[in-house]
């Protein structure tokens, strides 16, 4: 069995180590949080923090079944202390655990204690957070692997392969650690995505809303799946919907897409009006966790393939730590993505191919109407003419880019 080393996301964790700050890891079930909390316990190790100086609990173990109430949790924490050393506390799925938030900030009180808790769903990683604990968090979104990542993980038959054969690979496989772990297959990679959709749907989804209709609620999913990269509502979906005799009304459908978006198997990209730089709240864009999950639950089409490209580019610029929107400007047509962080604004383009001329002016003439300085790319599947520079905005191949350093923000 292999094992990826996230090196992205380790740094994080050594950055904040033994800072008065929780750390909340949060992400999709199955995106590799618990890996990463066993990376980061053996890099304590390599680093002096003995055995006896961490406490590590997962709450999906029946084994800690008994601690699933803040108070018990607590005092066996408390039992297993050192007074004198850091301490380094890890509580894996703690969304399991009754007002886990009266634990944790009693530990995070002491000055001899390091937390760090993970969570598979949003509603209590999300605005409930900040409540519960008190603003004294920081936060590392994870995502299954990387492009990048996935072909550091593959196993010697596979490393031979071209870029584009790998990248097939990793659009048919998925980018969910396990597929790498034992060399799967498609078969077998089929049946585990299903697993996850079907744990996220049931336990994530239903169960927490009380969803009685669940054939409902899989119609707005799939419907939101096959639609990825274009601009849908509420209102749309129901719209629809009801034309295919599937009756639902625009307010379920809203809360069905924030139960989704809290289960982090879809995440939304608001539109961003890039003169007026003010955000819209309507027709907004939507963006699968992992292209194999989604393909497994909509059929998917040749003309799809621009829509999976700007799938896997939204996810990288989240990776990469940027806040991604969807460009609108006044005459209505549309940057693919601006990504802002504290250091800079990026503008970006994505297409399967622009060796024809005409696309290659319908994708660069969003770009000269913006009248700012900010770095412009054009990223394609091009490998003829795969790099140019067009008075400043400049054309990469996309799986160059997917595997290019960069360092987390």
């Amino acid at each position: 069995m292999r094992r990826i080393n996230r090196a992205a996301y380790l740094e994080w964790l050594i950055r904040h180590k033994d800072k008065q700050l929780i750390k909340v890891v949060s992400g999709v079930r199955r995106c590799g949080k618990s890996t990463m909390f066993e990376i980061y316990r053996e890099y304590l190790h390599r680093s002096g923090v003995e055995e006896n100086q961490i406490v590590f609990l997962n709450f999906e173990d029946v084994e800690y079944e008994d601690l699933c109430d803040y108070r018990p949790l607590y005092d066996y924490i408390k039992e297993r202390l050192l007074p004198d050393r850091m301490n380094y506390i890890f509580l894996d799925e703690v969304q399991h655990v009754n007002e886990f938030e009266k634990t944790v900030n009693s530990l995070f009180l002491k000055e001899n204690c390091d937390v760090y808790i993970t969570g598979s769903n949003a509603y209590f990683m999300s605005g409930e957070l900040a409540t519960r604990l008190s603003g004294r968090y920081v936060e590392l979104k994870m995502l299954p692997l990387s492009f990048a990542e996935f072909c550091s993980g593959l196993g010697e038959d596979r490393k031979t392969l071209s870029k584009n054969e790998k990248f097939n690979l990793y659009l048919e496989l998925s980018s969910f650690p396990y597929v790498l772990r034992y060399d799967n297959g498609p078969k077998e990679s089929r049946e585990y995505l299903r697993d996850i959709y079907n744990t996220v749907l049931l336990k994530d989804i239903v169960a927490r809303l009380k969803v009685s209709d669940v054939n409902t609620l899989e119609n707005v999913t799939k419907f939101l799946l096959h639609n990825i990269g274009n601009r849908v509502s509420p209102t749309k979906i129901a719209a629809t919907l009801k034309s295919q005799g599937k009756g639902v009304d625009q307010k379920t459908v809203d809360r069905y897409i924030r139960g989704m978006m809290d289960s982090l198997i879809i995440y939304e990209a608001v539109r961003y009006n890039i003169k007026g730089k003010q955000f819209f709240t309507q027709q907004n864009k939507y963006y699968a966790v992992d292209i194999a999950l989604r393909n497994i639950l909509v059929r998917g089409k040749d003309s799809d393939i621009g829509h999976i490209l700007e799938n896997i580019v939204y996810l990288e610029l989240l990776r990469r730590g940027y806040e991604v929107s969807v460009g609108q400007l006044d005459d209505g047509s549309e940057v693919d993505f601006v990504a802002v962080n504290s250091r800079e604004t990026v503008y970006y383009q994505v297409s399967a191919t622009t060796l024809a001329e005409d696309t290659l002016k319908r994708e660069l003439a969003p770009f000269r109407k913006i009248t700012d300085n900010y770095p412009k790319y054009l990223l394609t599947l091009d490998d003829v003419f795969g790099t140019a520079d067009y008075e400043g905005i400049k054309k990469k191949n996309v799986l160059d880019w997917l595997l290019e350093a960069w360092r987390p923000s």
